[in-house]
């Protein structure tokens, strides 16, 4: 059963860090990209950041200089770190496996004084 678990949401002020991880299972993680999302209330889902199965990243504008993806095949896991968090970065954060179409169930992330 193919599955990914996200893990480390929370609330945090702005200008603090957070770090995410997304777990999979099911799947031969060292084939796929993989991507964080996330969707704020009333807003579409948009891409954060991606992974290439290579290792290539690539960022959206908004978070560039601030995140970080990461990737440990061997432990079938991706990371997003968050620095100089924002309220406007406020949204669930899903992550996704490209070649396989699959979506964790989200973590929320609370950017707020």
């Amino acid at each position: 059963q193919v599955q990914l678990v996200e893990s480390g949401g929370g609330l945090v002020q702005p200008g603090g860090s957070l770090t995410l991880s997304c777990a999979a299972s099911g799947i031969i993680f060292r084939i796929t990209a993989m991507d964080w999302y996330r969707q704020a209330p009333g807003k579409e889902r948009e891409v954060v950041a991606t992974i290439t199965s290579g290792g290539t990243t690539l960022y959206a504008d908004s978070v560039k200089g601030r995140f970080t993806i990461s990737r440990d095949n061997a432990e079938k896991t991706v990371i997003l770190q968050m620095n100089s968090l924002k309220p406007e970065d406020t949204a669930v954060y899903l992550c996704h496996a490209d070649h396989y179409n699959t979506w964790g169930q989200g973590t929320q992330v609370t950017v707020s004084s």
